[in-house]
């Protein structure tokens, strides 16, 4: 039977983007798009979605239908939140061999449907969620040209789908920071802290569950302490995704030692994802003008000097704050050695 032509344009290129889930209606959006737009976007979710840009829903099962299995070969960018992920993979994206896709939604969803993974309220069996993660990632590998590799730079909570994608096989980039660099970073702005109240209930219920029990109550926790919880909860889904890992799969990365020498660290990235980069080419696109932007929002002017000034007058100014939030963190480690083993990854340095 002849594929009908949206199969085959679906199957053959991204210009059809499988953009987010409906997991109560079981279908899917799918977004036309065009390469530039996947170059432009920092965020593959619904700020995409404009009056000009053609979209509409499928059933799970039609478009499944309609693309077959295609192979889940992307790559994978992990990490905490406010650590240069979003720098990094457009650092990444100008490499010839290399197609970015910065937090696809419907990774995403997916992603809220593994934390009631098994339970009753769960819209689908783990083994047909499972089943569709596969599906999905085949979704995203697809390129415009055969000779590059997808590149998914995944939104922070999505890394407790991380065990599952790297079953595929695929290499994956794990980006981190120190927890006082994180602390501050959080406690340093109006927009990080608002960030902070709207995801501190969903991160205590994650890293609930990954420890296995439930010794903290969101109405005890200061602001710090607060933070110190997301940088627990994120930096535990990698270290356990970690743990799964096969040798040689996973790259630990510290973006504050990223920022000290940039052209040899995305370099090792590069190589890592086996992207070919001379020297002088890592040297000229660190030095160039994507690392002079606030690459979250390219309109905007920024610089790592700036990130600095802004982390050292947070230091000084929540000083309590973090102070607080550290002391949560060791008391943490001490009863739960998930925790335990983040920290002292961070203490030893990875890269």
């Amino acid at each position: 039977m002849t594929a009908s032509p949206f199969a085959q344009q679906f199957r053959a290129s991204p210009d059809l983007l499988a953009q987010s889930l409906d997991a109560g209606g079981d279908r899917v959006l799918v977004a036309r798009m065009a390469e530039a737009d996947y170059a432009k976007a920092s965020f593959l979710d619904q700020r995409i979605l404009t009056q000009d840009r053609p979209c509409q829903w499928f059933g799970w099962e039609e478009l499944e239908a309609a693309s077959g299995r295609l192979p889940a070969t992307a790559q994978h960018i992990f990490h905490i939140g406010h650590v240069g992920s979003t720098l990094i993979a457009r650092l990444l994206g100008e490499l010839p061999g290399v197609f970015a896709l910065r937090e696809p939604a419907l990774l995403r969803g997916l992603a809220e449907l593994q934390r009631v993974r098994g339970r009753p309220e769960s819209p689908w069996s783990p083994e047909r969620l499972d089943e569709r993660i596969g599906i999905a990632l085949g979704w995203l590998s697809r390129t415009y040209r055969p000779q590059q590799h997808a590149l998914i730079k995944a939104t922070s909570f999505v890394s407790d789908l991380a065990p599952a994608i790297l079953a595929q096989g695929e290499k994956a980039l794990f980006l981190y920071v120190r927890p006082e660099s994180y602390l501050a970073t959080i406690l340093a702005g109006e927009a990080s802290i608002q960030e902070l109240g709207a995801l501190s209930g969903t991160r205590l219920l994650r890293l609930h569950a990954r420890i296995e029990a439930e010794p903290w109550r969101l109405w005890n926790l200061s602001l710090g302490e607060r933070a110190a919880l997301g940088w627990a909860c994120e930096m535990s889904a990698l270290e356990q995704a970690a743990g799964a890992a096969a040798t040689g799969q996973v790259l630990w990365l510290d973006f504050d030692e990223f920022l000290t020498r940039p052209a040899e660290a995305l370099a090792a990235c590069a190589a890592h994802f086996g992207q070919p980069l001379g020297e002088e080419q890592a040297a000229a696109l660190t030095g160039g003008p994507i690392m002079t932007r606030y690459s979250k929002a390219p309109e905007h002017a920024y610089s790592p000097q700036l990130r600095r000034d802004v982390i050292a007058q947070a230091a000084r100014e929540q000083a309590g704050e973090i102070g607080r939030g550290r002391q949560w963190l060791a008391d943490a480690a001490r009863d739960f050695p998930l925790i335990a083993r983040a920290l002292d990854r961070v203490a030893r340095g990875e890269y």
